[in-house]
């Protein structure tokens, strides 16, 4: 198993037990969060939406320069 193997079954993990956001997930296995969301999709993992969540997509997008 490779590196980026072990950084994207962590993500998924701590993503799945409410640990990480989507967002930091995502950064930690080096996905974008398009493909994240395929492989959470691939996995059965289901969203988890919470104000902590919106609040970082928000800031996320503002960093952006799309909000």
């Amino acid at each position: 198993m490779s590196l980026d193997d072990l950084k994207l079954e962590l993500a998924l993990h701590l993503y799945a037990q409410g640990k990480l956001a989507s967002g930091k997930a995502r950064e930690l296995a080096g996905l974008s969060l398009w493909q994240f969301r395929q492989v959470l999709a691939l996995r059965r993992i289901g969203p988890h939406f919470d104000v902590a969540a919106l609040d970082e997509d928000i800031a996320n997008l503002q960093s952006l320069g799309r909000l």
